[in-house]
């Protein structure tokens, strides 16, 4: 009986991995937000968010989990846009540290503008965990989820799916 229930469970384990590497989020469509929230961490997702400032698709954007020592025109001219965006429109966040404490920085951010909906950009594999964070923390808040798409190996796609299980099993307990 045991050795059944443990491979019913290992059985749920393995099709749920399946349904999580095949069936990645996609990026979002042209609507317009309030604010863009970038996280900081994988290839090309500052580049999706600056392109969808300078095309205006919001009116702020949140760059969660920059390094302390990054400054707005080291940016500016490492993706070779204008100093003034940055200047005008763009905040860099520097207290976050994990997703969890990007959702957190994040729905500060939110909060002090009084946005009622924002557009999360990051990679496509960290997708559920980030806007499961970014919800659990800002509840009511309309997110759109505008994943980067990404060719992520077997080995991140195995470790960012049991971060996922590990923290609902977590929000389950109230952790």
């Amino acid at each position: 009986m045991i050795s059944r229930i443990f491979a019913l469970l290992l059985l749920l384990y393995v099709l749920g991995y399946a349904a999580f590497a095949v069936m990645l989020p996609e990026p979002a469509d042209d609507r317009l937000t309030d604010g863009i929230v970038v996280l900081t961490g994988g290839a090309r997702r500052l580049e999706r968010g600056l392109d969808l400032m300078e095309r205006g698709r919001a009116k702020r954007m949140l760059i969660s989990g920059v390094e302390r020592t990054v400054r707005p025109v080291e940016l500016a001219t490492r993706y070779g846009k204008e100093e003034a965006l940055f200047d005008c429109c763009i905040d860099l966040g520097r207290e976050s540290v994990d997703t969890r404490s990007n959702a957190e920085e994040t729905s500060a951010w939110i909060e002090r503008h009084k946005f009622k909906s924002t557009r999360l950009v990051t990679t496509d594999w960290h997708m559920p965990r980030a806007s499961f964070e970014l919800r659990r923390e800002t509840e009511g808040l309309d997110v759109l989820n505008d994943a980067v798409r990404s060719r992520p190996s077997f080995r991140t796609l195995f470790r960012e799916y049991n971060k996922y299980l590990l923290r609902q099993a977590a929000a389950l307990v109230g952790i």
